[in-house]
């Protein structure tokens, strides 16, 4: 199945305690349908110094954890909406997605 979201891409928060912020999509976990947002659903943990490893400062650190696709919408890079997404192929082959809204067509 195609992704209809996709790393950079600007997305809108539509469910969740971050309702309507918008962010830049950091990563996306396929498997798990979730995706990354930058500033949005920060949450803390609290991590002990380690010599090896993701961190090797201790102490209180703040991240973004990742919500599920479905709370987030793309927005439109042309007309700027949230919209949903559909796809289109081109004669050469080459799969599109396309914005319900205005009907652009990008990667």
């Amino acid at each position: 199945m195609a992704a209809k979201i996709k790393r950079n891409d600007t997305v809108l928060v539509i469910a969740g305690n971050d309702r309507g912020a918008r962010g830049q999509v950091l990563r996306v976990l396929r498997k798990e349908n979730r995706v990354v947002v930058a500033g949005v659903n920060i949450v803390k943990k609290h991590q002990r110094p380690r010599p090896t490893g993701r961190s090797q400062v201790g102490g209180i650190i703040e991240f973004e954890a990742p919500i599920h696709i479905s709370n987030v919408m793309l927005i439109c890079p042309k007309c700027n909406q949230p919209t949903r997404v559909g796809f289109v192929v081109e004669p050469g082959g080459r799969k599109l997605r396309q914005c319900k809204k205005c009907e652009a067509t990008f990667v």
